[in-house]
Protein backbone atom coordinates (compact mmCIF):
# COMPACT_ATOMS: atom_id res chain seq x y z
CA UNK A 1 0.00 0.00 0.00
CA UNK A 2 1.26 3.36 -1.02
CA UNK A 3 0.54 6.98 -0.15
CA UNK A 4 -0.21 8.05 -3.39
CA UNK A 5 -2.60 5.09 -3.94
CA UNK A 6 -4.53 6.51 -1.06
CA UNK A 7 -4.32 10.34 -2.41
CA UNK A 8 -5.73 8.96 -5.83
CA UNK A 9 -8.87 7.09 -4.28
CA UNK A 10 -9.63 9.73 -2.23
CA UNK A 11 -9.66 12.58 -4.65
CA UNK A 12 -11.81 10.22 -6.98
CA UNK A 13 -14.00 10.11 -4.17
CA UNK A 14 -13.80 13.91 -3.85
CA UNK A 15 -14.36 14.15 -7.92
CA UNK A 16 -17.65 12.23 -7.61
CA UNK A 17 -16.18 9.22 -8.83
CA UNK A 18 -14.65 10.85 -12.16
CA UNK A 19 -10.85 9.78 -12.56
CA UNK A 20 -10.44 11.94 -15.52
CA UNK A 21 -10.58 15.42 -13.27
CA UNK A 22 -9.29 13.11 -9.96
CA UNK A 23 -6.09 12.92 -12.48
CA UNK A 24 -5.95 16.52 -13.88
CA UNK A 25 -6.05 17.56 -10.07
CA UNK A 26 -3.57 14.89 -8.79
CA UNK A 27 -1.61 16.12 -12.22
CA UNK A 28 -1.23 12.77 -14.10
CA UNK A 29 -3.06 10.31 -16.17
CA UNK A 30 -6.46 8.51 -16.27
CA UNK A 31 -4.53 5.11 -17.11
CA UNK A 32 -2.42 5.91 -14.22
CA UNK A 33 -5.12 6.65 -11.48
CA UNK A 34 -7.51 3.44 -12.71
CA UNK A 35 -4.24 1.00 -12.58
CA UNK A 36 -3.04 2.40 -9.04
CA UNK A 37 -6.78 1.86 -7.61
CA UNK A 38 -7.38 -1.68 -9.12
CA UNK A 39 -3.28 -2.25 -7.35
CA UNK A 40 -5.01 -1.55 -4.18
CA UNK A 41 -8.23 -2.90 -4.30
CA UNK A 42 -5.85 -6.12 -5.57
CA UNK A 43 -3.63 -5.81 -2.28
CA UNK A 44 -6.73 -5.44 0.30
CA UNK A 45 -8.24 -8.26 -1.52
CA UNK A 46 -11.53 -6.04 -1.94
CA UNK A 47 -13.57 -3.60 -4.20
CA UNK A 48 -13.59 -0.04 -3.03
CA UNK A 49 -15.14 1.50 -6.12
CA UNK A 50 -18.30 -0.53 -7.59
CA UNK A 51 -18.42 -0.51 -11.74
CA UNK A 52 -20.82 -0.33 -14.62
CA UNK A 53 -18.05 -1.20 -17.27
CA UNK A 54 -15.28 0.90 -17.14
CA UNK A 55 -17.37 3.18 -15.38
CA UNK A 56 -17.05 3.84 -11.34
CA UNK A 57 -20.57 4.61 -10.67
CA UNK A 58 -20.50 3.95 -6.18
CA UNK A 59 -18.78 3.52 -3.50
CA UNK A 60 -18.85 -0.12 -1.71
CA UNK A 61 -19.55 -0.22 2.24
CA UNK A 62 -16.07 -1.59 2.51
CA UNK A 63 -14.79 1.16 0.51
CA UNK A 64 -16.98 4.02 2.41
CA UNK A 65 -15.04 2.97 5.99
CA UNK A 66 -11.33 2.43 3.69
CA UNK A 67 -12.02 6.37 2.49
CA UNK A 68 -13.27 7.77 5.82
CA UNK A 69 -9.44 5.99 7.20
CA UNK A 70 -8.18 7.13 4.20
CA UNK A 71 -8.93 10.96 5.39
CA UNK A 72 -7.73 10.55 8.51
CA UNK A 73 -4.00 9.52 7.48
CA UNK A 74 -3.67 12.28 4.83
CA UNK A 75 -4.91 14.75 7.35
CA UNK A 76 -2.09 13.51 9.41
CA UNK A 77 0.53 13.62 6.87
CA UNK A 78 -0.67 17.20 6.34
CA UNK A 79 -0.09 17.88 9.58
CA UNK A 80 3.88 15.80 9.35
CA UNK A 81 3.95 18.79 6.83
CA UNK A 82 2.31 21.62 8.74
CA UNK A 83 5.05 20.58 11.73
CA UNK A 84 8.24 20.66 9.69
CA UNK A 85 7.21 23.63 7.88
CA UNK A 86 6.95 25.14 11.20
CA UNK A 87 10.08 24.17 12.49
CA UNK A 88 11.52 25.14 9.20
CA UNK A 89 10.17 28.30 9.03
CA UNK A 90 7.14 29.97 11.47
CA UNK A 91 5.83 32.13 9.29
CA UNK A 92 5.58 30.10 6.03
CA UNK A 93 2.43 28.41 5.20
CA UNK A 94 -0.86 28.25 3.78
CA UNK A 95 -4.24 29.17 5.35
CA UNK A 96 -7.57 27.99 3.66
CA UNK A 97 -10.84 29.86 5.29
CA UNK A 98 -14.42 28.62 4.12
CA UNK A 99 -17.15 31.11 4.84
CA UNK A 100 -20.22 32.58 3.37
CA UNK A 101 -20.27 36.07 1.58
CA UNK A 102 -21.57 37.93 4.27
CA UNK A 103 -18.34 37.13 6.38
CA UNK A 104 -16.27 37.49 3.50
CA UNK A 105 -17.71 41.01 2.26
CA UNK A 106 -18.26 42.56 6.02
CA UNK A 107 -16.67 40.49 9.03
CA UNK A 108 -13.13 39.45 7.77
CA UNK A 109 -11.23 42.39 5.85
CA UNK A 110 -10.02 43.94 8.82
CA UNK A 111 -9.02 40.49 9.96
CA UNK A 112 -7.21 39.79 6.54
CA UNK A 113 -5.44 43.24 6.30
CA UNK A 114 -4.03 42.28 9.47
CA UNK A 115 -2.83 38.88 9.32
CA UNK A 116 -1.51 39.67 5.52
CA UNK A 117 0.89 42.25 7.28
CA UNK A 118 1.73 40.19 10.43
CA UNK A 119 2.40 36.91 8.04
CA UNK A 120 3.29 38.35 4.24
CA UNK A 121 4.77 34.94 3.66
CA UNK A 122 1.25 32.99 4.34
CA UNK A 123 -0.70 31.99 1.47
CA UNK A 124 -4.17 33.02 2.36
CA UNK A 125 -7.20 31.32 0.58
CA UNK A 126 -10.96 32.24 1.09
CA UNK A 127 -13.36 29.75 -0.18
CA UNK A 128 -17.04 31.16 -0.39
CA UNK A 129 -20.27 28.83 -0.56
CA UNK A 130 -23.49 27.48 1.78
CA UNK A 131 -23.20 26.09 5.54
CA UNK A 132 -23.59 22.36 4.35
CA UNK A 133 -20.34 22.83 2.05
CA UNK A 134 -18.13 24.97 4.00
CA UNK A 135 -18.24 21.89 7.05
CA UNK A 136 -17.64 19.38 3.98
CA UNK A 137 -14.69 21.57 2.78
CA UNK A 138 -13.79 21.64 6.35
CA UNK A 139 -14.12 18.20 8.03
CA UNK A 140 -12.11 16.96 4.28
CA UNK A 141 -9.35 18.46 5.14
CA UNK A 142 -10.37 21.32 1.77
CA UNK A 143 -10.65 24.15 4.32
CA UNK A 144 -8.74 25.06 7.80
CA UNK A 145 -10.66 26.78 9.29
CA UNK A 146 -14.92 27.13 8.96
CA UNK A 147 -16.89 30.48 10.00
CA UNK A 148 -20.31 30.26 9.69
CA UNK A 149 -23.64 31.56 11.63
CA UNK A 150 -26.18 29.05 9.80
CA UNK A 151 -26.64 25.03 9.96
CA UNK A 152 -24.60 24.13 12.84
CA UNK A 153 -26.14 20.72 12.73
CA UNK A 154 -23.48 20.26 9.68
CA UNK A 155 -20.20 20.37 11.49
CA UNK A 156 -20.32 17.98 13.90
CA UNK A 157 -16.79 16.84 13.26
CA UNK A 158 -15.61 20.49 13.76
CA UNK A 159 -14.79 22.36 17.21
CA UNK A 160 -16.77 25.36 16.52
CA UNK A 161 -16.02 28.14 19.02
CA UNK A 162 -18.52 31.24 19.54
CA UNK A 163 -16.64 34.25 17.83
CA UNK A 164 -19.74 37.11 18.33
CA UNK A 165 -23.69 37.64 18.19
CA UNK A 166 -24.82 39.85 15.82
CA UNK A 167 -28.64 41.23 14.77
CA UNK A 168 -30.24 41.96 11.58
CA UNK A 169 -31.69 45.54 9.92
CA UNK A 170 -34.07 46.23 7.53
CA UNK A 171 -33.00 48.84 4.25
CA UNK A 172 -35.77 50.42 2.37
CA UNK A 173 -35.32 53.63 -0.09
CA UNK A 174 -35.89 57.07 1.43
CA UNK A 175 -39.21 57.74 0.15
CA UNK A 176 -40.82 54.35 1.54
CA UNK A 177 -43.51 53.99 3.58
CA UNK A 178 -41.12 52.69 6.55
CA UNK A 179 -38.07 55.02 5.70
CA UNK A 180 -39.90 57.02 8.99
CA UNK A 181 -40.86 54.55 11.38
CA UNK A 182 -39.58 55.01 14.87
CA UNK A 183 -40.22 51.75 16.20
CA UNK A 184 -40.82 49.05 13.50
CA UNK A 185 -42.91 46.16 14.34
CA UNK A 186 -43.24 42.67 12.81
CA UNK A 187 -46.42 42.94 11.76
CA UNK A 188 -45.36 46.57 10.16
CA UNK A 189 -43.07 44.32 7.95
CA UNK A 190 -45.42 41.96 7.29
CA UNK A 191 -46.84 44.60 5.31
CA UNK A 192 -44.39 44.47 2.68
CA UNK A 193 -42.74 42.28 0.24
CA UNK A 194 -39.06 41.10 1.63
CA UNK A 195 -35.85 40.61 -0.09
CA UNK A 196 -33.09 38.57 2.39
CA UNK A 197 -30.70 35.66 2.40
CA UNK A 198 -31.69 32.04 1.12
CA UNK A 199 -32.85 29.61 4.19
CA UNK A 200 -29.86 28.64 5.55
CA UNK A 201 -27.56 31.43 4.77
CA UNK A 202 -26.58 34.38 7.71
CA UNK A 203 -29.52 34.04 10.32
CA UNK A 204 -32.46 33.38 8.42
CA UNK A 205 -33.65 31.10 10.07
CA UNK A 206 -34.31 33.67 12.77
CA UNK A 207 -36.50 35.71 10.64
CA UNK A 208 -38.87 32.86 9.37
CA UNK A 209 -39.00 32.23 13.26
CA UNK A 210 -40.06 35.61 14.58
CA UNK A 211 -42.92 35.60 11.88
CA UNK A 212 -44.30 32.12 12.99
CA UNK A 213 -44.04 33.49 17.10
CA UNK A 214 -46.89 36.28 15.51
CA UNK A 215 -48.72 34.21 13.68
CA UNK A 216 -47.24 35.64 10.72
CA UNK A 217 -45.70 33.83 7.48
CA UNK A 218 -42.86 36.59 5.69
CA UNK A 219 -43.74 37.97 2.13
CA UNK A 220 -40.95 36.86 0.56
CA UNK A 221 -40.22 37.91 -3.03
CA UNK A 222 -36.53 36.98 -3.76
CA UNK A 223 -34.15 35.20 -1.99
CA UNK A 224 -30.05 35.54 -2.40
CA UNK A 225 -26.70 34.83 -0.67
CA UNK A 226 -25.28 38.19 -1.71
CA UNK A 227 -26.03 41.04 0.64
CA UNK A 228 -25.22 42.81 -1.82
CA UNK A 229 -27.54 41.69 -4.21
CA UNK A 230 -30.18 42.07 -1.66
CA UNK A 231 -29.62 45.44 -1.81
CA UNK A 232 -29.37 45.65 -5.48
CA UNK A 233 -32.81 44.87 -5.84
CA UNK A 234 -34.25 47.03 -2.75
CA UNK A 235 -32.82 49.71 -4.80
CA UNK A 236 -35.04 48.62 -7.61
CA UNK A 237 -38.26 48.77 -5.42
CA UNK A 238 -38.97 45.20 -5.23
CA UNK A 239 -39.18 44.92 -1.57
CA UNK A 240 -37.89 45.74 1.58
CA UNK A 241 -34.28 44.02 2.97
CA UNK A 242 -33.45 42.55 6.04
CA UNK A 243 -29.65 41.73 6.53
CA UNK A 244 -26.97 41.59 8.71
CA UNK A 245 -26.03 44.92 10.77
CA UNK A 246 -23.13 44.32 9.63
CA UNK A 247 -23.96 44.08 5.61
CA UNK A 248 -24.68 48.27 6.04
CA UNK A 249 -22.09 50.55 4.95
CA UNK A 250 -22.93 54.12 5.43
CA UNK A 251 -21.25 56.06 2.79
CA UNK A 252 -21.96 53.08 -0.35
CA UNK A 253 -25.40 52.66 1.33
CA UNK A 254 -26.33 56.20 1.88
CA UNK A 255 -29.16 56.13 -0.58
CA UNK A 256 -31.26 53.88 1.85
CA UNK A 257 -32.52 54.03 5.30
CA UNK A 258 -31.40 52.05 8.02
CA UNK A 259 -33.83 50.36 10.37
CA UNK A 260 -33.03 49.00 13.20
CA UNK A 261 -34.79 45.62 13.96
CA UNK A 262 -32.63 44.11 16.98
CA UNK A 263 -35.46 44.13 18.67
CA UNK A 264 -37.65 41.83 16.11
CA UNK A 265 -35.17 39.07 15.77
CA UNK A 266 -33.12 37.28 18.02
CA UNK A 267 -29.60 37.68 18.22
CA UNK A 268 -27.71 35.33 16.10
CA UNK A 269 -23.75 34.00 16.68
CA UNK A 270 -20.69 33.38 14.37
CA UNK A 271 -18.72 30.98 15.12
CA UNK A 272 -15.36 29.70 13.39
CA UNK A 273 -14.33 25.97 13.49
CA UNK A 274 -11.43 23.48 13.04
CA UNK A 275 -10.94 19.89 12.96
CA UNK A 276 -9.83 18.24 15.93
CA UNK A 277 -6.95 16.89 14.56
CA UNK A 278 -5.52 19.49 12.80
CA UNK A 279 -2.22 20.93 13.30
CA UNK A 280 -2.28 24.61 14.41
CA UNK A 281 0.36 26.59 13.39
CA UNK A 282 1.22 29.36 14.97
CA UNK A 283 0.21 31.83 12.70
CA UNK A 284 -3.16 29.85 12.35
CA UNK A 285 -3.66 30.56 15.79
CA UNK A 286 -3.07 33.78 15.86
CA UNK A 287 -5.51 34.37 12.58
CA UNK A 288 -8.51 32.80 15.00
CA UNK A 289 -7.22 35.16 17.95
CA UNK A 290 -7.32 38.55 15.75
CA UNK A 291 -10.62 37.63 14.29
CA UNK A 292 -12.29 36.73 18.15
CA UNK A 293 -9.67 37.95 20.49
CA UNK A 294 -10.74 35.71 23.45
CA UNK A 295 -10.12 32.76 21.82
CA UNK A 296 -6.63 33.15 22.89
CA UNK A 297 -3.88 29.96 22.54
CA UNK A 298 -4.98 28.87 26.00
CA UNK A 299 -8.64 28.94 25.15
CA UNK A 300 -7.86 27.37 21.74
CA UNK A 301 -5.57 24.35 23.46
CA UNK A 302 -8.54 24.03 26.25
CA UNK A 303 -11.36 23.69 23.77
CA UNK A 304 -9.06 20.71 22.00
CA UNK A 305 -8.16 19.12 25.04
CA UNK A 306 -11.94 18.79 26.12
CA UNK A 307 -13.72 18.57 23.18
CA UNK A 308 -16.77 17.11 22.59
CA UNK A 309 -18.30 16.19 26.11
CA UNK A 310 -19.58 18.54 29.34
CA UNK A 311 -15.74 20.17 29.71
CA UNK A 312 -16.34 21.72 26.37
CA UNK A 313 -19.78 22.90 26.65
CA UNK A 314 -18.83 24.34 30.14
CA UNK A 315 -16.17 26.18 28.43
CA UNK A 316 -18.67 27.86 25.55
CA UNK A 317 -20.72 29.04 28.58
CA UNK A 318 -18.07 30.73 29.94
CA UNK A 319 -17.17 32.31 26.35
CA UNK A 320 -20.44 33.18 25.89
CA UNK A 321 -20.88 36.38 27.97
CA UNK A 322 -18.07 38.21 26.75
CA UNK A 323 -18.78 37.78 22.95
CA UNK A 324 -18.79 41.04 21.27
CA UNK A 325 -22.19 41.99 19.35
CA UNK A 326 -21.62 43.73 16.16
Amino acid sequence: MKLRQLEYIHEVARQKLNITAAAKVLHTSQPGVSKQIRLLEDELGLLIFERNGKHLDGITPAGQRILETTRRVLSEVDNINRTASEFADADRGSLCVATTHTQARYALPDTIAAFRAAYPKVSLHLNQGAPPQIAGWAAAGDADFAIATEALEHFDELIMLPCYHWNRCVLVPRDHPLAGSDALTVEALADHPIVTYTFGFTGRSHLDQAFAEHGLVPNVVLTAVDADVIKTYVRLGLGVGVVANMAYDPAADADLVRLDASALFAASTTHIGFRRNLFLAGYMRRFIEMFAPHLDAATIERAIETYPGPRFDDLVAELWPRLPTR
